[in-house]
């Protein structure tokens, strides 16, 4: 008996974990990440479903381009902005309870009329998603044995929901770490072209100068009248 009641909780643990995680991996959260180049003198816009009392999260970095600077815009199904910035190089916004529709995610280079601008997004849409046949499963667990049940696998369904939602969030911080990192590396190898730029300007400016003198001195002394004896 001792043996049969072992084998059902193992089979009962691995039963819940396998419902865990299917439903871990579809809680009702969306997130996407983009990397575009935006033209010169342009507008792009993406558009992201939203339903009603949910939760939408965007952040954007620019990191590549002069000046590392946008316009950005987030419009409601209505048309009526939510968020609208001006020349700014990264944001985070986050709109709650979202209406339940398309919502637009505009970026803005129309004032820059030769700098194309490369920009980083990322997308992070949650809402409440009804789960009625996953419900359905977990109540047939119930009826089983009484013995069986005293691991609350609702309190291990929420566990494994609660990781997914920090690793996801791991993996956003870990997403906006490398953008940071890939626009800091666009500004270096600018800079340093900049630098190198200048540097063999100068260099040559100080040739130029060199010769210069060197050739002035010698014409002071380059005395070509004959000498009579």
């Amino acid at each position: 008996m001792g043996l049969l009641l072992v084998s059902e909780t193992r089979l009962l643990l691995l039963a819940a974990f396998g419902w865990c995680l299917g439903d871990v991996f579809a809680i009702g959260e969306e997130g996407s990440e983009f990397t575009f180049l935006l033209q010169p003198g342009k507008s792009d816009c993406f558009f992201q479903r939203a339903i009603e009392n949910g939760t939408m999260e965007v952040e954007y970095q620019v990191i590549g381009g002069a000046g590392m600077d946008v316009d950005f815009t987030i419009l409601n199904p209505e048309g009526i902005p939510v968020v609208a910035e001006t020349r700014r190089s990264d944001g985070v916004h986050v709109v709650e309870t979202t209406v339940e529709g398309d919502y637009q995610i505009c970026f803005d280079n129309s004032f820059s009329h030769f700098s194309e601008k490369m920009v980083f997004f990322e997308l992070y849409v949650e809402g409440e998603r009804e789960d009625v046949d996953g419900h359905e499963d977990w109540a047939g667990l119930e009826e089983m044995d009484e013995n069986v049940l005293q691991y609350k696998l609702e309190d291990i369904r929420e566990y494994m929901d609660s990781v997914h939602k920090r690793l996801e969030r791991s993996r956003q911080m870990q997403t906006v770490l490398r953008a940071f990192e890939a626009r800091d590396r666009n500004l270096l190898e600018d800079n340093l072209w900049r630098v190198s730029f200048w540097s063999c300007a100068s260099v040559l400016v100080m040739l130029c100068v060199a010769f210069t003198q060197v050739y002035s001195v010698r014409k002071l002394f380059d005395d070509k009248q004959s000498v009579r004896t």
